[in-house]
């Protein structure tokens, strides 16, 4: 027997704590009854409905998207606007972003149907790195740049300590590239460190997900993760070591 949440995400339904908030809201049937808590077990024989559709497992999928500026990451819009299942509309199962990126960021996002895979990936306690490249208004200084580095108070907590290179600035423009990696994912996290420093950015890219990079890709083009490459990401999590 499986808890009922792992059990949604792992059908590709949706992230673990998506699922959780579906129980809670009386989304989800179990043998036609309603289930509302959160410890409840299932097994392979009981027939699960999300919002009145019967649950069906899906081989899981992994892919790497070059995610460009101008699409949003969820997998539909209220407002219309494009997203991220627009450019994979050759993917027939129900895929979602691992984690977001802001609509005018660009870079590598993963879309899986893997809810555990998802979890692993985006919770802060397991520690995957993120890169990001940011142009920005202004050119910090050391001690601001050392600020980003030990964390820094935003509205919602302290961040997490982050590394940070400088790799270029042009005086005559006044702005500067600066490299910051970090294990979170708040909403516009990265942003909102550049705004508390006082330097906005105005471009941004995310370069890398742990190891794994947008080479051979071009914005809106993606591929399939390999085996390795999704065992690989799992170890890291798991032990904080490259398997």
């Amino acid at each position: 027997m499986e808890r009922l949440q792992k059990v949604l995400a792992q059908a590709g339904v949706a992230s673990r704590r998506k699922a959780e908030t579906l129980i809670v809201e009386g989304k989800v049937k179990v043998n036609g009854k309603v289930v509302t808590e959160l410890g409840t077990k299932v097994t392979r024989a009981d027939r699960v409905e999300v919002e009145g559709v019967e649950l069906v497992k899906e081989q899981f999928v992994y892919y790497l998207l070059y995610k460009p500026r101008g699409y949003i990451s969820t997998v539909s819009d209220e407002k219309g606007r494009k997203t991220v299942l627009d450019l994979l509309p050759m993917v027939e199962e129900r895929i979602f972003p691992v984690g977001r990126l802001d609509f005018d960021t660009s870079g590598i996002i993963i879309m899986t149907n893997d809810g555990d895979f998802s979890y692993l990936m985006t919770h802060p306690k397991f520690g995957i790195q993120k890169k990001y490249v940011a142009k920005v208004k202004g050119i910090p200084e050391r001690d601001a740049l050392k600020k980003l580095e030990r964390g820094i108070e935003l509205e919602d907590g302290m961040t997490a300590p982050a590394r940070v290179k400088m790799q270029s600035f042009d005086k005559k423009t006044g702005t500067a590239i600066v490299e910051i990696t970090i294990h979170e994912g708040r909403n516009r996290q990265v942003r909102r460190m550049f705004d508390a420093i006082g330097c906005p950015v105005q471009k941004l890219r995310r370069e890398t997900f742990a190891m794994l990079t947008t080479q051979g890709l071009n914005a809106g083009e993606a591929r399939e993760l390999t085996t390795h490459e999704v065992k690989q990401l799992r170890v890291l999590a798991e032990t904080g070591k490259i398997g």
